[in-house]
Parts: C-alpha cells; sequence; structure tokens
C-alpha cells in the first residue's frame, strides 16, 4: 500500500545550533495589553468575533478573567476578590464626585457614569473667560442632558468598528505563520500557534457575548434627569450568572495553552519557533494598539452617544472666589431655575468657600444681599460702617474677594446669551469634588 504524505520545504536555519528558546515569552509577555484588549471586547461593535489569533499574556488574561468564576474549584485556581463582570472588565468602580441637588436638597456619593461625566467636562475647552484677579485657574461647566436621558436596561450603544477591523492583521499572520510552520513540516509550531489562535479566539467570543447595559433608578423623579448619571452605572449581562463557569473553562483554556506553549515550542524547530514569534509579536502589536485607545475615552464614547451629545459649555474663571459667585448666578438665572423652588445661595457659597474667618463671613453676606435682588443692578462696593472692626489688612481682602464678585457678575453679564440656550430647567443640578 502506498502512502501519500504533504511536500515540506527545507530550511537551512533549521541545521544550525542555533536556538532561540522561546518559552520566556510564551506566556508573561504581553500581557497587560492583552488585558487591555479584552476590557475593549463590548465596545467595539463585532470586536467579539475578531479573537482569532495567537495573542501573547495568556498567563496573565486567564488569572485576571478566571476570578469571574464563582466555585471552591475556580476560586482555589484563580484565586482573588468575586468582583462583578462590570468590575472585572473595567466598566465599574469609579467613585464620582459628590452630588448636591441645589434646588432638590439631594446630597449623595456618586459612581463611575459620574466619573465619567466629570472627566468628559475636563476634555472640553472654554469658549470664553472671566478676567480679573487671578489666583488659581477653574472654571464652571453647564451640561444639559435633558434631551437624551439613559433609562433602565437600555443597553449601551458600540462604538465604530473600524478600530476592531485591523484585528484582520494579526489574524493574517497568525493563520500564515500556522501554514508555513506546517508547509515547512514543524507540526508541532503549527499546533502550538492553533492552540493559541482557537484558545483565543475561544475566549474572545464568549466574554464578548455579554451585552453592556445601564443601570440606574427603574423610573426618575420628575424633573430628575440628572438620577440616571448621579445613581447609575454600566452593568454587564453574563450568560451563566452566578457561576459564570464558561468565563471559568475559557481561563482553564488560556492556562492550558501557557503550560503547552511553554513547554513545547523549545521542541520546535529554530524555524518555527521564529513563526511563532512572529505572530505573537503582531498579535502584540494589536493589542498595543487597542490598549492605547484608553478605555476610560471610550467608555466617555459610549456615554455620549446615549445621552446624544449633550451640549456644554465651559467659561474659565481665575479665582474661586469668582467661580462660587458665577456658579451661583447661573442657577439663580429665573429662565432656568424650578418655578417655586427653593434657592438659597449662601448655602452654594458655602458649598464652593467653607472658611468660617470673619473676612469671609462677611462677603458671603455682601453677596447673598447683592445676588438676592431681583433686576436691580448689583454692586459689591462697601460702605465705610460696613468695615467697622476690620484691621487694615482684612479690609484690603474684603475689598480684593468683593472685587472677584464683581468681575463674576460683570462676566456672566457679558457671556449670559451663551450660557441661557445652554440649560434647561430640569438640569440645573451642580455637583463638586
Amino acid at each position: 500500500m502506498d502512502i501519500i504524505t504533504m511536500p515540506t520545504f527545507s530550511v537551512p536555519i533549521n541545521q544550525s545550533n542555533f536556538n532561540l528558546n522561546t518559552s520566556n515569552v510564551a506566556g508573561f509577555f504581553g500581557g497587560d495589553e492583552a488585558i487591555a484588549a479584552m476590557t475593549t471586547v463590548h465596545l467595539y461593535r463585532g470586536r467579539r468575533w475578531l479573537g482569532w489569533y495567537n495573542s501573547p499574556g495568556s498567563y496573565t488574561v486567564a488569572k485576571k478573567f478566571g476570578q469571574l468564576a464563582k466555585s471552591r474549584f475556580w476560586d482555589g485556581l484563580f484565586p482573588g476578590p468575586n468582583l462583578t463582570p462590570a468590575e472585572v472588565f473595567g466598566l465599574d468602580g469609579k467613585p464620582g464626585p459628590r452630588y448636591w441637588g441645589v434646588f432638590s436638597g439631594t446630597e449623595m456619593t456618586t459612581g463611575h457614569l459620574a466619573y465619567l461625566m466629570v472627566e468628559k467636562t475636563k476634555e472640553v475647552q472654554a469658549e470664553a473667560e472671566v478676567e480679573g484677579r487671578e489666583t488659581t485657574p477653574l472654571s464652571v461647566t453647564i451640561v444639559d442632558v435633558g434631551d437624551g436621558v439613559v433609562k433602565h436596561l437600555d443597553r449601551a450603544p458600540m462604538m465604530s468598528i473600524h478600530h476592531a477591523l485591523l484585528a484582520a492583521i494579526p489574524i493574517t499572520i497568525s493563520f500564515a505563520t500556522c501554514g508555513i510552520s506546517a508547509a515547512s513540516g514543524d507540526w508541532l509550531a503549527f499546533a502550538l500557534i492553533m492552540i493559541g489562535i482557537i484558545s483565543s479566539g475561544v475566549s474572545c467570543l464568549v466574554m464578548g457575548s455579554a451585552q453592556l447595559e445601564f443601570a440606574s433608578v427603574k423610573e426618575a423623579a420628575p424633573g430628575k434627569d440628572i438620577d440616571p448619571i448621579t445613581k447609575g452605572r454600566f452593568d454587564l449581562k453574563m450568560g451563566g450568572s452566578p457561576e459564570f463557569r464558561r468565563i471559568g473553562l475559557c481561563s482553564l483554556l488560556l492556562l492550558a495553552q501557557f503550560l503547552l506553549q511553554l513547554l513545547l515550542i523549545p521542541q520546535a524547530s529554530t524555524f518555527g519557533q521564529i513563526m511563532f514569534i512572529s505572530s505573537l509579536a503582531a498579535s502584540w502589536a494589536y493589542n498595543s494598539f487597542l490598549a492605547s485607545l484608553e478605555q476610560e475615552k471610550i467608555q466617555i464614547g459610549v456615554l455620549s452617544k446615549a445621552l446624544r451629545d449633550p451640549p456644554m459649555l465651559k467659561i474659565a474663571l481665575k479665582n474661586r472666589a469668582a467661580q462660587a459667585v458665577f456658579a451661583c448666578l447661573v442657577l439663580s438665572d429665573d429662565v432656568r431655575r424650578p418655578p417655586n423652588s427653593d434657592f438659597k445661595p449662601k448655602e452654594v457659597l458655602q458649598c464652593f468657600i467653607s472658611n468660617e474667618t470673619r473676612v469671609w463671613n462677611a462677603w458671603r453676606k455682601k453677596v447673598v444681599e447683592e445676588l438676592e435682588k431681583n433686576g436691580e443692578e448689583k454692586s459689591f462696593d462697601l460702605s465705610s460702617s460696613d468695615l467697622l472692626g476690620f484691621r487694615d489688612d482684612e479690609k484690603k481682602l474684603l475689598r480684593s474677594l468683593l472685587q472677584d464678585a464683581c468681575s463674576a457678575y460683570r462676566g456672566y453679564q457679558n457671556h449670559i446669551d451663551k450660557i441661557r440656550p445652554i440649560s434647561s430647567p430640569s438640569s440645573n443640578e451642580k455637583q463638586s469634588s
């Protein structure tokens, strides 16, 4: 009986005594980049289908995501805290700023979505600057979320697939090096690259099957359009809850990939090892590219998309006294203030500047008097009787602070046409950190 064998080509380098000793990079190299790439699997459309390449860092990825599986067996194999899927994938866990509802009186700590919103406001460029005495540059940012409120269990929008399509490069190189290894007769290198392709592809497919949703109050109170942001978070609806056995099996597969590649790749031919490293290098470059996109910015893009890109306006100010007065003026405007609201400018000023010295107390008292004048021209000048009992240095400081308040008032009047269209009554709540 004749036996048909596949033709192979001879590689001269295989005849040398040169050895690459690739076991050192088989599972440890590129672990952080691989984790960063895996955390984008729920953020880009179609990303879950594009994991079929020989990715490095399988041990690190297995240890990270294996912690999701919950049982005595999985806890022993992958020890660590039992976090939620959203926390493991970096979609939850960041504390937001302190929230204070100026009109409702609500005070609370916020979560991940509020944190992302604050980070978004940091990216906004100031459209105007209020002149005045400069000490510490600050700003006031107005955000109108009234037209794009996210609801409980709304599915989060995904980003464009164009970044994820670059996965075609490592996928092509991984399959090409796999085929070339087979053609050269190095079936061990072929098998080890194929194991990496399969374990990475299956893990990406299974972990990416979860749906990213918004978890918030089921029904926001009237006039509380800000509730889904202050009380909301991202939630990953992943099958197999609460044990997540499929995630544990994927992590076990990645661990097996690590062990097999670690132990067997030194037995491959020199040419096969070169093919193996080439596939790892291409995959590492793609993972590094995904890691460079900064997951937080991607999440900010997802949130902005869900809120229909809410309009924002940032006004730059030059000191905290001007910032406090400017915020008070924005909130006290009758155009934006809800009807029958109990607005207390003194509490707002106290929130921004809590100093209890007699200079600051006198400053707050004077500013509140002026802000409560409805429809009257405001003057922040002090009479001689107002300054009785103050030392010369205190008088100088008080006049300087009131001049800051006057600068904020003039700046507000100069930019009121920009401010009024950006804000709606229901969105006039304040966050401070």
